[in-house]
């Protein structure tokens, strides 16, 4: 970590972020920066020679050049939303009764004053040019080697993506599945829809930043702060919130600001933040 990184303040917990932000600690009034663009991104994937597809809706904020986002359920977003967020200022959205405009509102304003890069703690990692499906792998298996736990740990996995599934038995990691959308991983294994009630009999967790705005963040933070547990975060949601929690619970994120992977078939990067390179 550089030294201008280490210049960061650090967080707690989430709430304390946003205290932190509320309060100046992490650049200007949020009260004085006003969104200028909302909008949502969906799409709809089946990659070739899977046996299955999904979809994925994000909300995004723009303030000046940073783009925050938050994920959420295909549907999940009221009518009016985008007008709610346009020309209100940040501190205001923090306190918004739907959890996915406040993360994405904190994720826009710290990428507006931390953007990624050396001085807050980020390597630059690049994606190649290919398919959907090429990125995707080449993604998973940046954000697994974060992990740095042995062959035959088990891995908790909230969020299920099968590229990273794909990649941790390439390492061979075991992994229990999670996503509030159930169903079954790509070799047919059944995806749990809520949580373990002992995650205790996992070796690490691997989460993805939608969490963030679902409300079941703060728990595997607390969880893996307990008991000494990695905690890696794959972060398209709150790429810049993350990071400001590592030594707090979460160990290393891989950091993936709009525009998405998915979105564009040329080169790209994500940050990575912790971990080992």
């Amino acid at each position: 970590m550089t030294a201008a990184a280490a210049t960061v303040p650090a967080a707690a917990s989430y709430e304390d972020l946003v205290a932190g932000v509320l309060a100046g600690r992490y650049g200007p009034d949020p009260r004085s920066r006003r969104i200028a663009m909302a909008f949502t991104t969906r799409q709809s994937v089946r990659h070739a020679g899977r046996g299955g597809g999904y979809r994925n809706e994000v909300l995004s904020l723009r303030l000046d050049a940073a783009v925050g986002s938050c994920a959420v359920e295909p549907g999940e977003l009221p009518a009016g939303v985008l007008d709610d967020c346009v020309g209100a200022d940040v501190a205001t959205l923090l306190g918004h009764e739907l959890g996915p405009v406040r993360a994405a509102a904190l994720d826009t304003y710290l990428l507006h004053t931390r953007p990624h890069g050396p001085g807050s703690g980020a390597r630059p990692w690049p994606l190649p040019a290919g398919s959907s499906l090429e990125k995707s792998r080449a993604r998973a298996r940046a954000v697994v080697g974060l992990l740095g736990t042995p062959p035959g740990s088990t891995v908790l996995v909230v969020g299920v993506v099968n590229s990273l599934l794909e990649a941790l038995r390439e390492r061979g990691l075991g992994y229990v599945p999670c996503d509030l959308k159930g169903g079954t991983t790509e070799w047919g294994e059944p995806v749990r829809t809520r949580v373990p009630a002992g995650p205790e009999d996992c070796d690490a967790i691997l989460a993805s930043g939608m969490t963030l705005g679902n409300g079941t963040f703060e728990p595997l933070r607390e969880h893996a702060l307990r008991h000494g547990k990695p905690l890696v975060v794959f972060a398209q949601t709150g790429s810049a919130v993350l990071p400001r929690l590592i030594g707090a619970g979460v160990t290393a994120v891989s950091a993936e600001p709009y525009p998405f992977f998915w979105l564009d078939g040329g080169p790209g990067t994500i940050h990575l933040y912790g971990g080992t390179p």
